[in-house]
């Protein structure tokens, strides 16, 4: 079964879309993870003068 033009760029642009949004998720619990590995240190300097 062929698909029209107007089919496969919908489907395509769904799919691009959703690979995207897919990634950017992916990317997104990967950075929270590694902040929760790697806390930010806080600044040394305002330890000193509290």
């Amino acid at each position: 079964m062929d698909m029209d033009k107007w089919t496969f760029g919908l489907t395509l642009m769904i799919v691009g879309m959703g690979g995207t949004f897919l990634t950017v998720w992916v990317l997104s619990l990967m950075i929270t993870l590694l902040k929760k590995i790697y806390p930010l240190a806080r600044d040394r300097g305002e330890k000193k003068n509290a």
